[in-house]
């Protein structure tokens, strides 16, 4: 499915519908350049999964855990991973493979790891379209 997106509300809203259709053990992998919009997508399917809480990326943290939606949401930005080792000194796989909805950031970076059974989003500038137009590509 490809989604044209022309604001930051047609990306958020589109975060916001994936996520009210989230279920257990869903994995959403997000990729894209830096600005994209990723967290504004991120922001919008936490919403959807009924989270009120501030959403920021966890670039240092690595991984950012919300449990006040239907289901716990699992927060990755795998940016500043150098090695797949570090996913397991977090115990990566006990959120990927828990109860709540893993939602991973530059995921690209540790595809090796990641279920066969995953849902991609990436999303992409096109300028010529406009400074707010985004192709949003979910497969």
């Amino acid at each position: 499915m490809v989604v044209e997106s022309t604001s930051e509300q047609d990306t958020y809203q589109l975060g916001f519908s994936l996520g009210e259709q989230a279920a257990a053990g869903d994995v959403f992998c997000l990729v894209g350049d830096l600005g994209v919009g990723k967290t504004v997508f991120t922001k919008g399917f936490a919403s959807g999964l009924g989270i009120t809480e501030p959403i920021t990326s966890p670039t240092f943290t690595i991984v950012q855990v919300y449990e006040e939606g239907r289901l716990p949401l699992y927060h990755f930005d795998v940016y500043r991973i150098s090695d797949v080792e570090e996913m397991e000194e977090i115990g990566y796989e006990d959120y990927i493979y828990g109860d709540g909805v893993s939602f991973i950031e530059w995921a690209n970076l540790i595809e090796d790891i990641l279920p066969k059974r995953r849902r991609v989003i990436t999303i992409e500038k096109d300028l010529e379209k406009g400074f707010d137009y985004r192709r949003i590509t979910i497969a």
